[in-house]
């Protein structure tokens, strides 16, 4: 039977990826020593797990939470906030605080994500376009790596802010692991020193052994439900890196003159103290889950983006499906497995801030929870799904199988079932690889 044949191959794939797993530990093991030293010297008490009320003047706790978050981030200052509803908003925060009109704006790796550059050249009311900023963009080499040559000729411009993506997003494309981040950054600050770097850290807390403001960024942002939540956080983002600049975030977090000094915590205090506690492992379980998956379906004869023994930048694994009846077929699979809504069944629909239709599988327990295990994608090409998270490696590895039995039904188009793309590909042993 065909499911006979899957299992035989996810047995074959988990001894293959045996010795990335027991380097993801170890990765695993580096980060939470980090994680304990701060709490250590943050001096975290059972009182600091208490929320805070209207104002939230004096709130202890979110003082040493953000003392933590300065110490793991390498970096001078934090602002960590349930207010902050998403990593866009985060990012958008640093934008709007740093930047004045006039000012100028760099990305360096082309058009980044859907919602920021709705946020940056958008249309609407308030975007930084209507703010009056100049807004370069330096598009990516044909084998999607930084033009470094372009990035310099942009500098001369002394822009006030260069934007770096650590993720792919929704882009067939490579994040930036942190040894290009530290290159990137230091041609950045050659030529221009005084721009600032924002790196939009999305997905990339604690898949390596530092965090960009440590190889230099002056600013980092992200969301609380990705990987610093731990799977805990109900809402929430951070900014981290200068203390000047944070400053100037939280100025539009709040109010010029309020500043960090305001903001209640309600109830989710404990929940981020635990959830950033508890963030090492299950980083290390979503990043096994993607080892096996991007594996199971290179062997499928799908490709895939990273490949299951390349370096990591995030915890997003690519999967080029090559038809939108594949992608949505592998968006259900993913959410029949899910604890939360297994009964929905996923259809593309507009987002704010997307131009596509976008089909989500999210049977999260916090909504949008992509540390939790999801899947999504615009609906366009070239039909790439982006699978993300996991608590549990195991839970990756049922939607993943569950997933490849959905894709390999879809007929191609010659009337053929196939789980393979055109003809399959060689294995390494020579041997084409695939499941009719």
């Amino acid at each position: 039977m065909i499911a006979d044949r899957f299992d035989s191959l996810a047995a074959e794939v988990i001894e293959e990826v045996q010795s990335l797993w027991r380097s993801v530990d170890m990765l695993a093991l580096a980060n939470q020593r980090r994680v304990l030293e701060a709490y250590r010297v943050a001096q975290v008490s059972d009182f600091h797990l208490r929320g805070s009320t209207g104002y939230g003047y004096g709130d202890a706790g979110r003082e040493a939470l953000e003392r933590v978050y300065a110490c793991v981030f390498g970096a001078e200052a934090a602002l960590v906030r349930p207010q902050i509803v998403s990593g866009t908003h985060a990012l958008a925060l640093c934008l709007y605080g740093v930047l004045r009109p006039g000012d100028g704006l760099l990305t360096v790796q082309g058009k980044p994500y859907d919602t920021l550059e709705t946020v940056i050249a958008g249309e609407a009311p308030g975007s930084l376009r209507d703010w009056g900023i100049k807004y370069t963009r330096v598009e990516l080499l044909p084998d999607g790596t930084v033009d470094r040559e372009a990035v310099v000729r942009a500098l001369g411009q002394k822009p006030r802010v260069i934007l770096l993506q650590r993720s792919g997003g929704y882009s067939w494309r490579r994040g930036l692991v942190l040894e290009d981040l530290r290159s990137l950054i230091g041609l950045i600050k050659e030529h221009s020193p005084e721009s600032v770097v924002v790196v939009d850290n999305c997905y990339g807390e604690f898949v390596e052994t530092l965090e960009p403001p440590a190889v230099g960024a002056d600013l980092c942002a992200g969301s609380l439900i990705k990987n610093p939540g731990g799977g805990l956080a109900p809402t929430g983002g951070y900014v981290v890196g200068r203390r000047d600049l944070v400053a100037l975030a939280a100025g539009r977090l709040t109010a010029p003159g309020l500043g960090r000094a305001v903001g209640p915590t309600l109830d989710c205090q404990r929940l981020f103290f635990q959830g950033f506690f508890l963030a090492p492992h299950f980083v290390a379980e979503a990043l096994k889950g993607a080892v096996f998956a991007a594996r199971f379906f290179e062997r499928l004869g799908f490709e895939v983006l990273p490949r299951f023994n390349e370096p990591r930048s995030d915890i997003v694994q690519g999967i080029a499906l090559g038809s939108p009846e594949r992608l949505l077929a592998f968006c259900r699979a993913i959410q029949a497995v899910s604890p939360v809504d297994a009964h929905v069944s996923p259809e593309g629909g507009p987002l704010p801030g997307y131009g596509d239709p976008v089909v989500m599988a999210a049977g999260t327990f916090v909504q949008g929870a992509s540390l939790e295990l999801t899947a999504d994608a615009p609906l366009r090409e070239p039909y790439a799904v982006y699978l993300q998270g996991g608590l549990s490696k195991e839970h990756v590895m049922i939607g993943v199988l569950a997933a490849a039995r959905a894709v390999c039904e879809i007929k191609d188009e010659g009337g053929k079932m196939t789980s393979r793309k055109d003809k399959g590909r060689k294995g390494e042993g020579g041997k084409i690889e695939g499941i009719p």
